[in-house]
């Protein structure tokens, strides 16, 4: 597993450190990942030191990355061509997952599957969240392959309003990719694709070179932290879920 986390975020700057109810950010990433089965390490690949120091602190493991990726991918192929391994997890840096069976989804079904790269989807429940840009839609094929991500509210509903989610329609793409070490390293050899840079969605890169993405849905909840005033909202569900005894999130 390797856990991308970049300093100078255009959006949100320092986010990977920012405060989410008492641990920084990464920190939420990291110690849910420690919860799930299947991951044999876990490494958090970065651009700054202050990072590297905020992970060793709560005794995780980091390493800081120099050079220019164009995305989180890229870092991950860079890991994956310094160590060795065949399958490779790049969970983002801003995705808390509250349960651990959301890794188990996507680990035993790409595992099971012939698929080069793969990925996650959940039904989205609110119009709020088809309409907002930050939240990435995905549509799939008959076999399960992704068709297209978009910022966009996809698929397009002609003859209803847009946003309805009463279609069942619509589906969030998770910050969480599986590759093989082949289709990974093959990724970051691409050059950066026309949709890619237009809908600013690594993922498109593979799409457009003929890379197909395998997306299996997972009902397990998220929490991803898009911006500054994401991080009450997000510190109020943790504690919440921390006083169920019944919850799977780490605290």
């Amino acid at each position: 597993m390797v856990i991308p986390a970049r300093f100078g975020s255009s959006r949100f700057p320092g986010k990977p450190l920012a405060d989410v109810g008492g641990k920084p950010l990464i920190q939420r990433v990291y110690e849910c990942v420690s919860a799930a089965s299947g991951i044999s390490d876990t490494l958090v690949a970065t651009d700054d030191r202050r990072i590297v120091d905020a992970v060793k602190q709560f005794g995780g493991s980091a390493i800081l990355m120099d050079g220019a990726f164009r995305t989180g991918t890229d870092r991950v192929a860079a890991v994956a061509a310094r160590r060795p391994g065949q399958i490779f997890v790049n969970l983002q840096g801003d995705e808390i997952m509250l349960h651990p069976g959301l890794l188990t989804d996507l680990i035993q079904a790409f595992l099971a599957s012939d698929a080069p790269m793969g990925t996650l989807k959940r039904r989205l429940t609110s119009a709020a969240e088809v309409l907002n840009p930050a939240v990435v839609k995905v549509v799939t094929g008959v076999n399960g392959d992704a068709l297209y991500f978009s910022r966009a509210p996809i698929p397009h509903l002609r003859d209803v309003p847009t946003g309805d989610i009463s279609t069942g329609l619509y589906y969030i793409h998770l910050g969480i990719y599986i590759y093989r070490r082949e289709a990974l390293l093959r990724f970051a050899d691409l050059p950066a694709g026309r949709l890619e840079e237009a809908e600013k969605l690594e993922q498109l890169r593979a799409l457009e070179h003929g890379i197909p993405i395998r997306v299996w849905e997972t009902e397990h909840p998220s929490l991803r932290i898009d911006a500054p005033e994401d991080l009450h909202d997000a510190a109020e569900k943790l504690r919440h879920l921390g006083s169920d005894s019944h919850t799977k999130v780490a605290l």
